[in-house]
């Protein structure tokens, strides 16, 4: 963004210095010296670019609270604190005048060199003209060119982000309220304590009014599935130390798991609650444990070896659980991503602290006060931590990748405006500079449609120009932009298609005016002036 800052800087500048032709051939005639106008100009520039240094300095401000204001939390450690502080400032003007410097030199740096005879011919137009009008062409494709790499981060943002809305998530985000309950070891003595504790607080929640269905898990639906643990799959070599073996998300759930959050079973049967601490060891997995893990085998037919701890030991026992049943995928994290997952009953492998998932008629968050006096009549020193919506977890884990679009688009809509009003300055001296020469064409018989062409015609060919040496460097972004992106792979061509005709729109569309204003010269009027 700065470049193409810089870079319509250079070409107001250089244009400026062109439509003084006559000033600096009278300037030279009259004794002034090729250094006095070039710091005559150089002069010019930095005045403005200073007093812009100082201006954008505020405009940055009001930016970095937009920004701070729709940054996800979390993002930021909570010992940051964002300001623009002295070094900042003192980088930004530094950057400022070395803008100022770098692409004030050449307009400068031209309008010493200019040729005093050529400028006082009539008219002034050769000289330094086909020139500087190369090197201002030059400049308006490397905006666009500049523009079109912002422009496709923008595109590739907004396909991931469009992506990761339409996405399967394996469970129904609707109507659903979660919390946590934060209940110390030291309460239970024994397994059958925790199972009772919380069978009891979901039949006393599922008798609430408008609750349809309520499930404990250790894990949490769409954030994290559990905990890990190392397992393998008998008859297969079993490693002698316990501490070795193949990693996997575990979570614990009851059997109203599945029809309080949607989750659908593919094959085989759901937990019930038969299957408790008395019976065979079961478990469910998911299709990607199943893909990464017993691909090609009957999952039936296999059993998982599993280290657990001795309860008041520090020793380990191999238990074997029998898979009954696959589920689907349930995509978790800031990029809706697959892990192995294996669910076990909540019954048969307890822990004091969990999840609570509720399926209500109504709208969940209304009914936050209703399940909390459920939960503090069976508990009243437990409290409802972080009660939110499944939608609500949606959108929090969507955070960083709604951010990181809107960042981008903001850049990508910067740009694409410097880069037309690039092209719109350049075409509009360009009629100017030819404003004879239009004159000549519709004294001998041009229309005013073929005129309009004939600038827009040049315009386009600016934009295609700067597409083509764009393409490139957005490829290159859309290489580096592959960790962040979900769905899309490093040739998007409806993202590139997009922002390619976002782009010519643009350019055609800053061409229009000055193409209207030179079809309606009138002939007579400009050759009389000439």
């Amino acid at each position: 963004m700065l470049l193409i800052a810089c870079v319509n800087v250079a070409n107001l500048v250089l244009s400026k210095s062109i439509s003084r032709q006559k000033e600096i051939a009278v300037r030279s005639s009259l004794g002034a010296s090729s250094r006095a106008i070039f710091f005559q100009f150089f002069t010019e520039t930095m005045l403005l670019a200073i007093p812009g240094g100082l201006l954008g300095v505020g405009v940055g401000y009001l930016m970095l609270r937009g920004v701070v204001a729709v940054m996800p939390p979390n993002t930021l450690p909570a010992e940051a604190n964002l300001h623009l502080s002295l070094p900042i400032l003192l980088f930004t003007l530094a950057a400022t005048v070395a803008a100022g410097l770098l692409f004030g030199c050449v307009p400068a740096w031209y309008a010493s060199h200019f040729d005093p005879a050529e400028g006082l011919k009539e008219g002034g137009r050769s000289g330094i003209g086909v020139r500087s009008q190369s090197l201002r062409r030059t400049l308006v494709g490397g905006e666009f060119a500049l523009a079109l790499a912002l422009l496709t981060g923008a595109g590739l943002t907004i396909h991931s982000f469009w992506n990761l809305m339409r996405v399967d998530l394996g469970i129904q985000t609707d109507h659903v309220l979660s919390f946590g309950l934060q209940v110390p070891d030291s309460r239970f003595h024994k397994p059958d304590q925790i199972v009772g504790y919380y069978r009891q607080l979901l039949t006393n929640i599922e008798s609430v009014a408008g609750v349809s269905n309520a499930a404990a898990t250790v894990g949490s639906p769409l954030e994290w599935p559990g905990m890990g643990m190392l397992f393998t799959i008998a008859g297969k070599s079993v490693p002698a130390d316990p501490l070795q073996g193949t990693g996997s998300a575990f979570d614990m759930v009851t059997p109203g798991y599945f029809r309080t959050f949607g989750v659908r079973i593919l094959t085989g049967r759901a937990f019930t609650e038969q299957d408790d601490a008395s019976s065979v060891r079961v478990a469910m997995v998911n299709e990607d444990f199943v893909q990464r893990f017993l691909k090609g085998m009957d999952p039936f037919k296999q059993r998982l070896i599993v280290n657990e701890a001795i309860p008041d030991s520090n020793k380990l026992r191999r238990v074997e659980w029998h898979i009954v049943g696959v589920f689907q995928d349930v995509r978790i994290g800031e990029h809706h991503r697959m892990e192995p997952e294996v669910l076990l009953p909540f019954a048969q492998s307890p822990r004091s602290s969990a999840a609570i998932g509720v399926r209500t008629a109504a709208d969940p968050a209304s009914m936050v006060k209703a399940i909390a006096a459920a939960v503090h009549k069976i508990d009243p020193q437990v409290a409802l931590a972080t009660p939110r919506t499944l939608d609500q977890v949606r959108d929090d884990e969507l955070a960083h990748d709604r951010f990181t679009m809107i960042l981008f688009t903001s850049f990508g809509v910067i740009a694409l405006a410097l880069a037309s009003v690039g092209i719109y300055g350049v075409m509009s001296f360009s009629v100017a500079q030819r404003s004879q020469e239009i004159a000549i064409r519709m004294a001998l018989g041009a229309s005013q449609s073929r005129v309009v062409r004939l600038v827009v015609k040049e315009g386009a060919l600016l934009g295609c120009f700067g597409f083509g040496i764009g393409l490139a460097g957005s490829f290159f972004v859309a290489r580096a932009m592959q960790g962040i992106l979900f769905g899309v792979g490093a040739m998007d061509w409806s993202a590139f298609g997009a922002v390619g005709l976002v782009l010519m729109t643009a350019a055609l569309m800053a061409c229009y005016i000055p193409a209207r204003r030179a079809a309606s010269i009138d002939p007579m009027v400009a050759l009389r002036a000439e």
